[in-house]
C-alpha cells in the first residue's frame, strides 16, 4: 500500500465515523421536520372542517362568532372561509417555523456559526417590513378582523370606501358588490370603520309623508293597527322579532308631515320589512281617509 492510499485511510478511520454521524443527524433532522410538518399540517386541515354540515370547524369554536343565522346557506360558507383563511396562514407559519429550525440546526451540524445569520436575517426582515409596510398592515388588519369576526361573507356593510354585500373575505383585499352590481376590492389596512348591517338585529324604518290636514292621533292609531296586522301575517313574522313601534312625528317641512314607524327584525331583512310594510301601510292610511302628501 502506498502512501497516498495509507493516508487516506488513516483520515477516514479518524474523520470518517464523525462524518458519518453527523450526515445521518442531519438526515435525521430533514425527515423529523418533514414529519413534524406533515403531521401539524394534518391537525390544523382536520381543526378547519367541520364535523358535519353546517358545523362550525372545531378551530373557530374558541372564536367569537357574529354570523347571523338569517344568512342561512351563507352562513356555512362564511365559517369554511374563515377557518379555511386562519388554517393557511398556520399552515405557513409552522411550515416557516419548522423548517427555519431545521435549517438552522443542520448548519450547526456543519460547524458553521449561526449568530451571524440570524442577525443578518433580522435585519433583512427590518427592511423588508419598511419596504412592504402596507403589505404588514394590510395582512395584519386581516388577521385581526379574521379573529373578531368583524363581518364576513353575506354580511352587509359600509367600509367606508364602498358599501355592499361581502363576496369574499382574505388576509390582504375585502370583495364587496354594491346596489348596482359593481365590485370593489378594498385593502384591509385601508379600512377605518366597518359598518355591519347584518349582526344580532336589524330596524326596519319606513317613514310615510302626510299632508298638513292630518289627524295625528287618527294616523297614529291606524298606522299602529295596520303595522301590528301586517306583521303577524306568515310573509313578515318569520323576519319580525318585536312589535312594530309608531314613533309619530318625524320631519317636519313645509311640504308637509313625516310620520315614521319602526320594527325590530332579522339582521338583513330590515330591507325587504320596509317594502312590505310600506306596501301594507299607505293602503291602510289612504282607506282611512288620511290626507297623504304628494
Amino acid at each position: 500500500m502506498d502512501v497516498k492510499s495509507t493516508l487516506a485511510v488513516e483520515w477516514w478511520l479518524t474523520n470518517g465515523p464523525r462524518m458519518a454521524e453527523g450526515a445521518l443527524r442531519i438526515a435525521l433532522t430533514v425527515v423529523i421536520a418533514v414529519v413534524v410538518r406533515f403531521l401539524l399540517r394534518r391537525l390544523i386541515d382536520r381543526l378547519t372542517r367541520g364535523s358535519g354540515e353546517g358545523r362550525k370547524p372545531r378551530l373557530l369554536k374558541p372564536l367569537r362568532e357574529r354570523a347571523p343565522q338569517a344568512l342561512g346557506v351563507l352562513v356555512s360558507e362564511r365559517r369554511e372561509q374563515r377557518a379555511r383563511t386562519i388554517g393557511s396562514v398556520l399552515k405557513s407559519m409552522v411550515t416557516f417555523v419548522v423548517f427555519g429550525v431545521a435549517f438552522i440546526q443542520v448548519l450547526t451540524e456543519l460547524g458553521m456559526n449561526v449568530a451571524p445569520i440570524l442577525t443578518s436575517a433580522g435585519i433583512l426582515g427590518v427592511a423588508i417590513g419598511f419596504g412592504a409596510q402596507n403589505l404588514v398592515k394590510d395582512f395584519l388588519s386581516g388577521m385581526f378582523m379574521m379573529l373578531e369576526d368583524q363581518y364576513g361573507v353575506g354580511d352587509v356593510v359600509d367600509l367606508g370606501p364602498a358599501t355592499g354585500t361581502v363576496e369574499s373575505v382574505g388576509l390582504r383585499i375585502t370583495t364587496i358588490r354594491d346596489t348596482n352590481g359593481t365590485v370593489w376590492y378594498v385593502r384591509n389596512g385601508e379600512i377605518q370603520r366597518v359598518g355591519n348591517s347584518s349582526q344580532g338585529f336589524a330596524v326596519a324604518v319606513v317613514d310615510l309623508p302626510l299632508g298638513y290636514g292630518a289627524n295625528l292621533a287618527e294616523v297614529t292609531d291606524v298606522l299602529s293597527r295596520a303595522a301590528k296586522s301586517a306583521t303577524a301575517e306568515e310573509q313578515l313574522a318569520k323576519d319580525v322579532i318585536a312589535e312594530p313601534d309608531v314613533l309619530g312625528v318625524e320631519k317636519v317641512t313645509p311640504e308637509g308631515i313625516t310620520m315614521r314607524v319602526t320594527v325590530k327584525v332579522r339582521p338583513g331583512r330590515q330591507w325587504a320589512v320596509q317594502r312590505a310594510l310600506r306596501a301594507k301601510l299607505m293602503p291602510a292610511l289612504e282607506d282611512a281617509g288620511v290626507s297623504l302628501k304628494a
